[in-house]
């Protein structure tokens, strides 16, 4: 671009004025104009003529937000809102350590409950998501999951269905939290009482072929396995053979022991009580019961004892899923094994269709929990298992 300078001058004069004029022209060209804004401070007056070419920004908001990165560099994502859009403008920096992850109250879980190759169905199972308030930190967040195995006859396993996750609330909200041990214990006792009372005073007149057996049915029981999720334990109160498994970091880690006749301190407790462990196709209580622990079996005390053995677990990142279920699954599926099934079903690896089976019972807030109990119920049953099964499968991941 040239400088075009006109006028009446000296040969000199003409000559310095066009290079000072040149030079003054180019430096505003060039000029880089520095704004500087500070929070809280009015931005200068401009002229009316920039301010209409200039949109006036309204308000400027920074908000900060670390994408996922894992070991690898990404940025801060920051984001000025102004009247006429979003902009953004990414940083480079490092990834801050990861925090804690925010467990996931909701229950989220499948079940299937089938009667097998045995005769008649005896299995029960209970689910009741946000069964009981704790505290305000912990109100509506207390699941309660459980399996029953009944044996002589069902109406025990139905009474506990109906009644147990009763009991448990009663007793948690007479104790503090942290008092689960107790809770529990007592919990045990009572649904044992309120089995014995009942059966001996109503069940004659209930529609099961035990009344045709024993009118006073004092050869009926269940086991129990009690699960209650909070946002950060898994308490487990057992009773008998069926079984809790935790699946954290794709391993199995089990919540309970079965309580089997020939166990070294379950044969103690019983040979000092006075009992026997006779070898009758396995190991049994005088020659009759399979388990050293249940409720009901009136006529087998204080041998066979109601009292649960209780866990108390602190919950990870790590955790996957909790596996309960009836001896029918694990006399014929190991903890490994079962876990394995359930992680493949939870990480979409594997699907089941539904049980078709006559007489089957199914319930699932979540297909991939619907999968993975299914698919452990088919399995038991394809390894010939003579029981009844019954499964549930609670996802413990936290919301992603």
């Amino acid at each position: 671009m040239a400088e075009i300078c006109y006028g009446v001058l000296g040969e000199n004069e003409a000559s310095s004025a066009c290079e000072t004029s040149a030079r003054a022209a180019r430096r505003r060209r060039m000029e880089i104009r520095r704004f500087k804004f500070v929070s809280g401070v009015a931005a200068p007056a401009e002229s009316t003529v920039n301010a209409e070419k200039r949109k006036r920004l309204e308000c400027c908001t920074v908000s900060r937000g670390m994408e996922k990165c894992g070991d690898e560099e990404k940025g801060n994502l920051v984001k000025i809102e102004s009247q006429e859009g979003v902009s953004s403008l990414t940083i480079s920096s490092k990834c801050p350590p990861t925090s804690a992850p925010v467990l996931n109250p909701d229950a989220k879980f499948g079940m299937v409950s089938v009667c097998g190759r045995r005769r008649d169905m005896e299995d029960a199972v209970s689910i009741h998501p946000s069964f009981c308030r704790g505290d305000q930190e912990t109100a509506n967040n207390l699941h309660y999951y459980a399996v029953y195995d009944g044996h002589g006859c069902s109406h025990v396993a139905t009474r506990c269905r109906e009644r147990f996750h009763e009991v448990v609330k009663e007793e948690i909200e007479n104790k503090a939290l942290h008092e689960w041990q107790s809770a529990l214990e007592r919990s045990f006792t009572r649904m044992d009482m309120e089995v014995t009372a009942w059966t001996q005073g109503t069940v004659a007149g209930a529609n099961c072929r035990c009344e045709l057996q024993m009118p006073e049915c004092e050869a009926v029981g269940s086991t129990a396995v009690v699960a209650i999720v909070t946002p950060d334990k898994i308490i487990v109160a057992n009773c008998g053979d069926s079984r809790a498994v935790l699946c954290r970091g794709g391993k199995a880690v089990p919540l309970s022991s079965d309580h089997k006749p020939d166990r070294p301190d379950e044969l103690n407790r019983i040979e000092e009580a006075g009992g026997r462990v006779i070898y009758w196709d396995g190991p049994r209580v005088l020659g009759v019961l399979a388990m050293s622990r249940a409720i009901g079996d009136n006529y087998l005390k204080p041998y066979v004892s109601c009292e649960p053995e209780v866990t108390i677990t602190d919950r990870t990142a790590e955790d996957d899923c909790l596996i309960l279920g009836s001896d029918g699954l694990w006399d014929v599926v190991s903890n490994d094994t079962a876990c394995g099934v359930a992680l493949m079903c939870l990480k979409g690896k594997a699907h089941a269709p539904a049980m078709e089976s006559e007489g089957s019972e199914v319930e699932n807030s979540d297909r991939a929990c619907s999968d993975a109990s299914t698919l452990l119920t088919k399995l038991a049953l394809a390894r010939h298992s003579a029981d009844n099964v019954s499964v549930v499968v609670v996802n413990l991941k936290s919301n992603t």
